[in-house]
């Protein structure tokens, strides 16, 4: 196997020093361990995929005795997505969002190092991170296809890459093309590469492919039209984007279960750890106490596409920022030495993770029994200069697959309620989330189509439910009007909640167009209140067997309903039901004031 070349450079760690006293303190976010006051604070700002891991290892290094002058270490890690941590790192940490100002950044790749340091010098600014950071752990991008899928390709023994996934793209016959019609047209998942690594990591491999190059990628390459035109057409297959890979494996494994995963995606760009969590029967790579692993009915295997693929070298960055202090600087350092640790390296493997330290050999789950292969990469691509992939950024908004999207908004009674129950003179949840909606129509394309309805008891003044205050149609001539009409809300009556769903979700079937992602973006604090009790449960059910009816099998016309629950008078449970039947993604934001960072991680499917 080809390693990048700075792994060679890691070095054996000591031994930290003897154990120092816990203390009582506040509770911990993702770390799981109670912070102690009496030590040297060391937040982590880390990528979602190894939360659990670097929590894992958190506990064990606060629990060894790590000290510096005598004074015990207190690491404690936060789940924040690479993209998002970068945007907040380079234009103001904010902490009600995202948790205290990190010490250590670990996003999934150092890809992002460059970015932000780009972005950072763009306004004169200094870096905040080092260009040769540590990086405690790999894992390769790869193309995760249902193994039926990948053998209709010549998997394994024939090479498979992005070259295939253009002509699949391109294909109006899709799987039929390979004798396959019964499993419709090719559909692609990325992620969405603002956010997250594996969506940036597949941005460069594709525009490598295109090139037919594997280093010096460059501001040339992107404005050529052919490269420009290879990237639209890959994204034009694409079912729809997202925050986190999660998002794609947890519905694929729903529909799994459903006997319907060969409808929802036909691959998907994800990390290799991702392809053994799912063949584990842990599809989000977060196991809940007590939760069984139930192996999918068909797996996934993992295609190292032969143009090339990128490691997400998940960096230790130590940031080089005003509010890290030389005691942190130097705590932060004993953590990095800890995790490198041979046997903390072993637990690295075990998660599905390729060691950082070279003197750890791989094995189980890197095997092919997993869907995985340790014999691969055998072409790796160069990670381009950050000012490159700041210009991959800025051509992907333009590329990626278009939207059509009816943006379905609560206005019942209750959102004119505080957002903060403890500051009933401050913001109601009607007005976060009407700046949340402002700030989120900024994300979308100018061509994107993009309505706007709001919904209540006597919404038009009689007994309607909702009321237009936008149709559907591109936002770039309809942004500013849009904007007015969400300023103009005001909270009003009940929450017909299952009849404005089905009957938004019928428009949009009915007009449902194949060239663009076609979704509903529902927004409620409160669960069903018509007035009208008495068929609740029948409704309920009659809305999720109508989605469902229309989302699987081969020739579904697949209308996302992304739900959003807003505040604690919200049926978070109910609402992923409604979400999940239409292979889409529920989002909570039940702490109201968290509603602009949540409808943003909504926006990002689009």
């Amino acid at each position: 196997m080809r390693r990048p070349a700075w792994i060679a450079a890691l070095v054996a760690v000591a031994s930290l020093a003897a154990a120092c006293s816990g203390g009582q303190g506040t509770e911990g976010a993702d770390g799981g361990s109670r912070r102690r006051p009496e030590c040297i604070p060391v937040d982590a700002a880390v990528s979602s995929e190894k939360i659990q891991l670097l929590g894992d290892l958190a506990r064990s290094f606060n629990e060894s005795g790590a000290t510096v002058d005598g004074t015990c270490i207190d690491v404690q890690v936060e789940k924040v997505s690479s993209g998002a941590a970068t945007t907040a790192l380079a234009e103001g940490w904010n902490v009600d969002e995202y948790g205290p100002k990190p010490t250590i950044w670990s996003p999934a790749a150092s890809s992002w190092g460059q970015i932000l340091n780009v972005r950072l010098a763009a306004e004169g600014r200094p870096p905040m991170v080092s260009d040769q950071p540590t990086s405690f752990m790999l894992t390769p991008l790869v193309i995760a296809m249902p193994e039926p899928m990948a053998r209709a390709l010549g998997w394994p023994d024939t090479p498979i890459g992005w070259a295939d996934i253009l002509q699949l793209s391109r294909s109006p016959g899709g799987w039929a093309d390979y004798q396959h019609p019964e499993w419709g047209a090719f559909k692609l998942g990325k992620t969405n590469p603002n956010f997250s690594t594996s969506g940036l990591s597949a941005l460069i491999a594709q525009n490598y492919a295109a090139t037919g190059t594997t280093s010096g990628l460059s501001s040339e390459d992107l404005a050529n039209p052919q490269v420009q035109q290879y990237g639209a057409d890959i994204e034009s297959a694409v079912v729809h984007y997202g925050d986190i890979t999660m998002t794609f494996l947890n519905n694929w494994f729903r529909a799994d279960r459903r006997g319907t995963a060969l409808n929802y995606a036909s691959a998907v760009a994800v990390e290799e750890k991702s392809v053994i969590d799912y063949n584990r029967g842990d599809p989000d790579g977060e196991l809940a106490q007590g939760e069984e692993l139930r192996p999918p009915r068909t797996p996934l295997v993992a295609v190292y596409p032969t143009e090339g693929t990128i490691y997400s070298d998940n960096p230790l960055y130590i940031l080089d920022a005003d509010w890290v202090s030389p005691q942190q600087r130097a705590a932060a350092e004993q953590f990095e030495a800890f995790v490198l640790r041979p046997e903390n390296q072993q637990r690295v493997l075990a998660a599905g993770f390729r060691p950082g330290n070279p003197d750890v050999p791989l094995g189980e789950p890197i095997t092919t029994a997993n869907g995985v292969d340790p014999n691969q990469p055998q072409t790796l691509l160069e990670t381009p200069t950050g000012a490159v992939m700041d210009q991959l950024l800025t051509n992907w908004s333009e590329q990626r697959k278009g939207a059509r999207v009816q943006l379905v908004l609560d206005v019942s009674g209750s959102m004119g309620d505080p957002a903060d129950p403890d500051d009933p003179s401050g913001p109601t949840k009607l007005d976060l989330a009407k700046q949340a909606v402002i700030d989120g129509l900024d994300e979308f394309k100018d061509s994107d189509l993009v309505g706007l309805r709001v919904f209540t008891t006597g919404a038009d003044g009689s007994a309607g439910t909702y009321r237009d205050l936008s149709p559907i149609e591109p936002i770039g001539a309809n942004r500013e009007r849009l904007r007015r009409a969400v300023e103009s809300l005001v909270p009003l009556n009940g929450t017909p909640l299952y009849e404005v769903t089905q009957t938004s979700y019928d428009q949009m079937l009915q007009a449902y167009d194949p060239a663009l992602i076609n979704a509903v973006v529902l927004l409620t604090d409160g669960v069903n209140d018509d007035g009208n009790s008495r068929d609740d449960a029948e409704q309920f059910q009659r809305l999720l067997q109508s989605v469902k009816a229309t989302s699987d099998g081969e020739n579904s016309r697949p209308v996302r309903i992304f739900t959003v629950a807003y505040g604690e008078g919200a049926d978070p449970a109910q609402l992923r039901q409604i979400a999940e039947a239409s292979n889409a993604t529920a989002y909570q934001a039940t702490d109201a004031t968290t509603i602009n960072r949540v409808f943003s991680s909504v926006i990002s499917n689009f």
